[in-house]
């Protein structure tokens, strides 16, 4: 028989259905297990559940509250709910009845998102065992009769092997695209990503981890409802922050952009369903630091700006060079690592004094002796 220990917040319907279609026409015996302790069968958990041939709760589990969240965040109509509420409970119902376990309680789930504990659900027919662990679920349900898509059995688990049967890297891998945090952060590394192939062309490293990102980012998006309004309002706050950095307007597109990124996060998820929606934290977290970033940014960006010039002709006033002949009043230096030609006005200097640079007029010097302070 095949074991699935269930500890679930919900999923798509589509997914759930697809699931229930192959338990149901299944050769193989299916025995679910709400477990560990602490853990849920919520949504579509308990048509899952309920679909098994066994099914069986740890202590300290509940199971229920089953009623239909549409995904979407716009507002459905009432016609719309009830539609959704009758498929839903008539489909439980077939499911219950099937598997011979309590129809009116599994109507209830779905209406009035009705939850029980294991104790409960054991006494009113909607579960079979209660068990601690595997291992002691695989020795009561020995000797249990089960009727699969192809025959009806006895099953003998005493004493069976238990194998565990995990997901591969791969199924690993896409699983955790699903996941809309994750989704997010890889939104935000392809962002970045590409803006820094942008900010340095030719570096390649930023631009290769970027473009992986993103593709990720919407594979993750295809398996997630978002809201594309949401997803430009990221993807242009963002772009207020790069603005702000070449044109800078003392934080009025900073604040733009923070206001922007906060609010395409929130919008992002198109769905109302708990496990499908961004953690407030990392929200939070994401927008600070990529307004902390562009606003570091902005603040060399502007340094740089008033900084005094130390490179060009603008960069050689108040410098000190060395008179190479005499200055009378013209003559040549040495400044700032090169040959000049310089004058000064009503003085005459030796060579080999210092000077310093008071002006500079087209590929002329001028310059006055430099009295050095003790």
């Amino acid at each position: 028989c095949l074991i699935l220990q269930l500890d679930t917040p919900g999923g798509l319907d589509t997914s759930m259905r697809d699931i229930i279609k192959k338990m149901l026409n299944s050769t193989i015996p299916i025995i679910v297990y709400i477990s560990p302790s602490g853990g849920r069968a919520a949504s579509a958990g308990v048509f899952i559940t309920l679909a098994s041939n066994i099914a069986a709760m740890a202590p300290g589990t509940n199971i229920g509250a089953a009623h239909p969240v549409a995904m979407g965040a716009e507002e459905i109509d009432e016609e719309m709910k009830a539609k959704m509420v009758n498929d839903a409970a008539a489909y439980i119902k077939s499911i219950a009845e099937k598997r011979g376990r309590n129809v009116q309680w599994a109507e209830k789930a779905v209406r009035e998102s009705s939850s029980i504990t294991e104790q409960e659900a054991i006494e009113i027919g909607v579960i079979e065992f209660i068990a601690n662990d595997i291992d002691e679920l695989i020795e009561i349900i020995d000797g249990v009769r089960v009727t699969t898509a192809s025959e009806t059995r006895v099953l003998k688990t005493k004493g069976s092997e238990i194998i565990s049967v995990k997901m591969s890297y791969k199924d690993l891998f896409l699983h955790s695209l699903t996941n809309p945090n994750i989704a997010y952060i890889l939104l935000f590394l392809g962002i970045y990503g590409v803006l820094g192939e942008f900010s340095n062309p030719g570096s390649f490293f930023p631009g290769i981890v970027g473009g992986i990102s993103l593709i990720l980012a919407f594979v993750a998006f295809q398996s997630i409802p978002i809201n594309y309004g949401g997803l430009l309002l990221i993807i242009f706050g963002i772009v207020l922050f790069v603005i702000e950095i070449y044109t800078p307007t003392f934080g009025l597109l900073t604040a733009g952009g923070a206001t922007s990124l906060i609010l395409g996060s929130f919008m992002l998820p198109k769905a109302t369903a708990p496990f499908l929606r961004i953690s407030l934290v990392l929200i939070i977290s994401m927008s600070l630091a990529t307004a902390a970033f562009f606003v570091f940014a902005l603040s060399k960006g502007i340094k740089i700006q008033w900084k005094k010039p130390v490179t060009g002709r603008e960069g050689l006033m108040g410098k000190v060079g060395i008179t190479k002949t005499v200055l009378d009043p013209e003559g040549t230096i040495f400044v700032h690592g090169e040959r000049w030609q310089a004058s000064v006005i009503d003085e005459k200097i030796k060579e080999g004094e210092e000077v310093e640079v008071l002006e500079v007029k087209g590929l002329n010097l001028i310059v006055k002796k430099y009295n050095r302070k003790e």
